[in-house]
């Protein structure tokens, strides 16, 4: 397939963040999927009739972004779109799925604790209780995207292994019929640790996402207190703002 590229050289937007657009919108909407080709510089210049520099330019910037990579003797690969999150209460496993991802996970940790007091505080029990710890690397087309640490009150719900690889928390916790209704939620950065960077295939110091959101069920019960970290090249939170009356 062919994909339909134009360049405005009327337009004061620089022709490389023309192209560079043009290319990530494409990603965007899966006209160029996960693992297509995007072709020869040259080629692609002399049909825009742009400088090779220009059309350098515009890759570089979306190898940058995380959505094409350079491979040697295969040429430049899109790797895949960026997942742009809603702030909503919805699990990343849905969004993920929703956004055509392939989600996968990896449980790294499934047991019980005691309650450090940030976690009593958050789900609103005693310090040194026990609590159940859920620890994740999620992953999407094969590459890690997240690691999700969370933590629930005790007999909360079966948390099999088996299922939280193969399903979402959330969605674990609609089928044991605990209704969800809101959260409190904040949204961070902070550069990795080792520990994390290894995890999340980054360097040691890269920026990262943090997230942390205590959610509470229809009767105003927490029911998780989660921790995340995300990779900002694969990820980013999504606002809606809206004026008051």
């Amino acid at each position: 397939m062919t994909l339909e590229l134009s360049v405005d050289r009327s337009s004061p937007v620089p022709l490389y963040f023309q192209l560079s657009q043009q290319l990530e919108a494409a990603i965007e909407h899966g006209t160029l999927t996960p693992g297509s080709l995007l072709g020869n510089e040259i080629e692609l210049a002399a049909r825009l009739g742009l400088s090779r520099p220009t059309v350098r330019q515009a890759i570089q910037s979306l190898v940058d972004k995380g959505l094409l990579v350079r491979r040697r003797g295969v040429g430049t690969q899109v790797v895949h779109s960026q997942v742009k999150r809603p702030l909503e209460l919805s699990s990343l496993y849905d969004d993920l799925e929703a956004a055509g991802q392939r989600p996968a996970t990896k449980v790294l940790v499934n047991t019980v604790v005691s309650a450090t007091a940030e976690i009593a505080a958050a789900l609103g029990v005693a310090e040194g209780s026990d609590v159940h710890q859920v620890e994740r690397l999620r992953l999407a087309h094969g590459e890690p995207m997240a690691h999700l640490c969370n933590y629930l009150p005790p007999a909360l719900l079966d948390l099999d292994t088996a299922q939280l690889e193969a399903t979402g928390l959330y969605r674990m916790m609609r089928a044991a019929g605990i209704t969800l209704h809101s959260a409190r939620q904040s949204i961070g950065a902070r550069a990795a640790t080792e520990a994390e960077a290894e995890r999340l295939a980054e360097e040691a110091g890269a920026p990262l996402l943090t997230m942390q959101r205590v959610t509470f069920d229809d009767t105003g019960r927490a029911v998780e207190y989660g921790t995340h970290t995300y990779r900002p090249t694969r990820y980013s939170f999504e606002f809606q703002l809206l004026v008051r009356p």
